[in-house]
């Protein structure tokens, strides 16, 4: 992701239509020892948040492509989750602060791998400890809630695990406590196949492949069936389908604006998650979607069952995985609880 510009390292303070807008980048005063070993000196973390003054506070955490800005006021279509985010949406920035910051690892304005530099492996229990550092930081004691989907979702039940009596509750959408070897293996392609292009020199070229392969596992194959059943057209002398067109347009899109090595570092993240989620007690309230690929429904039965404050919620969406970037209406009922 192209960064996003901040005057200095302190925070800044905007007034827009009522509602308050902080963001700075907190510089970490000692190394941050990693949970699967060794350390980084010198980490910046980029950090956000928004909303009336005052309110209670939850912390909105996205998928791998997710950033510090869930809601853009002057660019709404910026922000990550501006389809359930915003004034009067399902998650009303009008009602309450909603807290993010860009991932450890990744391609934002946070600590990230350099192009062709060693950048040690980054686990979803360093980034839960990332959040703890902020809230100290931000001189917040705890959060109303966590509401985190894929990626953010594992990042949510670390920090649930280890600090419980920050948070008081969770909201995790798509993510259990372990990724699924499927799961893993459709992503170790993706990698591969960023990793050779990187040796080659091509590496954006590499992303987008990898991310056109993504795409297939983040929606269903019910609606690959209604959008892509077009017949092909020929180009340059060879026939062009229509759900090729879709999937390496997306994946262009996303190689122009994230970094190969932040893909790297933070899909292996995914792959070495591991938590032990029956030592969480916050109240948890976990929604699995029917059509979703990547975390499948049986993974979050066996998540919740371990779980002894937990409640699943199962919907049906032929977005799949991504569901919790589109399904506004079925998760309403359950973000109002915050």
């Amino acid at each position: 992701m192209q960064p996003l510009a901040l005057e200095s390292g302190g925070s800044e303070d905007h007034d827009m239509t009522g509602l308050h807008i902080q963001e700075g980048i907190l510089a970490l005063p000692e190394p941050l020892a990693l949970h699967h070993g060794g350390e980084l000196a010198a980490v910046q973390l980029a950090w956000r948040v928004i909303g009336p003054p005052g309110a209670p506070v939850i912390a909105a955490l996205g998928g791998i492509s997710g950033h510090r800005v869930v809601y853009d006021l002057a660019q709404p279509r910026t922000g990550w989750w501006h389809e359930l985010a915003g004034p009067g949406k399902v998650l009303p920035i009008d009602r309450l602060r909603v807290l993010s910051f860009d991932y450890l690892g990744g391609s934002g304005t946070t600590t990230g791998p350099r192009s062709g530099e060693f950048f040690p492996a980054i686990s979803s229990h360093d980034q839960a400890q990332l959040l703890a550092m902020l809230l100290d930081h931000l001189q917040l004691a705890t959060l109303r809630a966590i509401v985190g989907a894929s990626y953010g979702g594992m990042v949510a039940l670390a920090f649930a695990a280890r600090w419980p009596r920050r948070v008081e509750r969770l909201f995790v959408m798509s993510a259990a406590d372990r990724t699924h070897p499927m799961a893993t293996a459709w992503r170790s392609v993706q990698r591969r196949t960023v990793r050779f292009a990187i040796e080659c020199g091509r590496g954006r070229d590499g992303l987008q492949l990898a991310r056109a392969l993504a795409m297939s596992t983040y929606r269903s194959a019910e609606e690959f069936a209604t959008r892509f059943d077009g017949l092909p057209r020929e180009h340059a002398g060879r026939f062009v389908f229509p759900v090729e067109e879709y999937l390496f347009a997306r994946g262009a899109d996303y190689a122009a604006r994230y970094e190969p090595d932040g893909f790297l570092c933070l899909s292996e993240s995914i792959d070495l998650h591991r938590v032990d989620v029956s030592r969480i007690e916050v109240p948890t309230t976990a929604v699995a979607v029917v059509q979703d690929q990547l975390v499948p429904l049986a993974d979050m039965r066996a998540m919740v069952a371990r779980m002894r404050h937990a409640t699943l919620t199962e919907i049906s969406s032929h977005f799949g995985h991504d569901a919790f970037l589109k399904e506004a209406e079925a998760l309403r009922p359950h973000l109002q609880q915050l």
